[in-house]
């Protein structure tokens, strides 16, 4: 198109990747067009953490009508999309998907500048070769292309920028970042945590949850004030979010130009130097048709999302999705299986009370065949922690009067909970494709999800639950109540895979950098990427992929390589 500027780079999504993705080239010296979807976000007037709730029109409990028409997958988010974050969340009628009627899958969105790492939970862990070498050691899928030390020093840049409080423990399985101080566990937790090491002889152990969340002023923003409500966001920009801090050191080198509003409709291919050149917009608002062209682009839409445009991308070279000649794109979605454990009251310490609100909770990292071998492949790890019954626990007590209402001045018994988060294995068949008989608002074809937990992922889930039990009884809590709920896969919120990376190109989608072996001028470094799913948190991966990326990228560019 004559007379169209072309930027050095585009990076499609503003999220946590996104935001890396447009950080790091820009302090590179690249000129970068960085495309979101949704609305910007005004902090000063969008984020609410410290607007009680009288002042809300329907006092926080939104269960209109009409939300929970336009919004009935995203309120499946815990407590998070409520009338306070529920404009954090998208709207599901604009954005629909289909899945099998036997296969539910809830897929949580949010499209504003920013991406979900406004609303993310902030839990921050480091994969170890355990993972990396999973897939070869158990002889499933394809094997990552990586190893630990090529991410290690990379994980070291991305923690440095976004800081992360936790406790150093030198364990194996679940490496050490570099930390702020940790945030202190309640009493109650503490006996749990000393009495783990007493009564198992496996290695388990428990520690401080690993988080996004300073505790102390870190690179100018304010250390944490335990409000404890960060998924409506943080005035103080205390937790770690593209819009608190990427898309600022971005913007600070006048090299990014943010356009927001901008739904990406598919990505343009040139078939003669065999490189995209560009991508195919629609305006959120007016739905006009754009195109913007760039040398080189970063994919960060989310993991489906991201896919979603690639599959939309089909060329006569590649009528299967751009860069999909392995006929992977699509494959091997995982989603963290989670939702079994146990309660329970532990005696005592009615005398202390928790101080604040604590963004943060408890973690028990893998156990499971490290030491032993299990009849399931994988293992999994806990998060939860200690808290005290409030005043609500009289809806469900008996008592009238005064004397019942001024017991009920002060809190009630300690409980704690052990809630895991298991592996979900990679399997060809859980997958997305293209549903060419739905559009979304844009009139952009949507997804169709085929995804279900298997055999192994359930043996997970009935083993957290006897295990959570079992450490419980150790450390002396009463009226133990082990559980396994039944959640579907996408409401972990850690849906990964589909575009994975590998060192075969007939079997994968990228290769060790994030790079499209297909499309060299291409990147993805979003969930999409991964090859397996661990049982952590995974952003903190993806953010380290993705400066790792970066670097690679602008060096390909100096030495004509793009």
């Amino acid at each position: 198109m004559p007379g169209t500027k072309i930027y050095d780079a585009i990076v499609i999504g503003s999220g946590i990747t996104g935001g890396w993705a447009a950080k790091e080239l820009t302090e590179k010296g690249l000129n970068v067009l960085l495309l979101e979807a949704g609305r910007p976000i005004v902090p000063e007037k969008d984020y609410v953490e410290h607007v009680p709730s009288w002042e809300l029109k329907y006092r926080g409990w939104d269960y209109r009508e009409e939300r929970l028409k336009t919004q009935k997958v995203q309120r499946e988010c815990y407590y998070a999309c409520d009338e306070y974050s529920s404009k954090f969340f998208v709207n599901d009628i604009d954005n629909p998907y289909t899945t099998d009627a036997d296969k539910p899958f809830t897929w949580i969105r949010g499209r504003q500048v920013g991406g979900k790492s406004i609303m993310w939970g902030r839990q921050s862990y480091r994969l170890s070769d355990l993972d990396f070498e999973a897939n070869v050691r158990d002889g499933i899928s394809a094997d990552w292309p990586i190893r630990y030390k090529d991410i290690e020093p990379w994980y070291e840049y991305v923690e440095d920028f976004v800081g992360i409080s936790g406790q150093a423990e030198g364990l194996p399985q679940l490496p050490d970042s570099k930390f702020l101080p940790p945030m202190e566990m309640t009493c109650a937790e503490l006996v749990v945590k000393e009495a783990l090491p007493k009564s198992f002889n496996d290695g388990r152990m428990m520690t401080i949850g690993r988080a996004a969340v300073l505790t102390r002023v870190h690179r100018g923003r304010a250390a944490c004030h335990y409000c404890g409500v960060c998924h409506r966001g943080c005035i103080t920009r205390s937790y770690f979010s593209s819009l608190n801090s990427t898309l600022p050191a971005a913007e600070k080198t006048g090299r990014m130009t943010l356009r927001p509003y901008s739904v990406v409709h598919s990505l343009i291919f040139d078939p003669n130097s065999r490189k995209v050149t560009g991508v195919r917009v629609i305006d959120g608002q007016t739905k006009q048709s754009l195109e913007f062209r760039s040398r080189i682009l970063f994919l960060n839409a989310s993991a489906l999302e991201s896919t979603r445009i690639l599959l939309n991308s089909s060329t006569p070279e590649f009528p299967n999705g751009l860069a999909n000649t392995s006929g992977e794109l699509g494959h091997n979605l995982m989603d963290h299986v989670m939702g079994a454990g146990a309660d329970g009251i532990i005696p005592g310490h009615e005398d202390k009370e928790e101080f604040g609100n604590r963004p943060n909770g408890i973690y028990v990292p893998r156990f499971r065949n490290i030491k032993t071998k299990e009849p399931f492949l994988r293992g999994y790890g806990y998060q939860g922690g200690a808290y005290r019954e409030g005043w609500s626990r009289g809806i469900n007590s008996a008592g009238f009067g005064a004397d019942f209402k001024n017991a009920l001045r002060k809190p009630g018994a300690w409980h704690f909970s052990f809630y895991g988060f298991g592996e979900c294995l990679p399997n060809r068949d859980n997958f997305i494709e293209i549903n060419k008989e739905q559009n979304d608002t844009w009139g952009i074809p949507t997804l169709k999800i085929h995804c279900a937990f298997g055999d192994n992922e359930k043996a997970l889930l009935k083993d957290m639950s006897i295990q959570a039990a079992e450490m419980l009884t150790a450390a002396g809590a009463t009226d133990i109540r082990p559980f396994i709920e039944d959640n579907a896969p996408g409401l972990t919120i850690h849906e990964m895979g589909t575009a994975r990376m590998g060192k075969d190109p007939k079997s994968s989608v990228l290769n060790e950098h994030n790079q499209t072996h297909d499309v060299k001028n291409l990147f993805l470094t979003d969930g999409a990427c991964m090859v397996s799913s661990a049982c952590v948190n995974p952003s903190l991966t993806y953010m380290a992929l993705t400066a790792r990326a970066c670097d690679f990228a602008v060096s390909q560019m100096k030495k004509g390589e793009l």
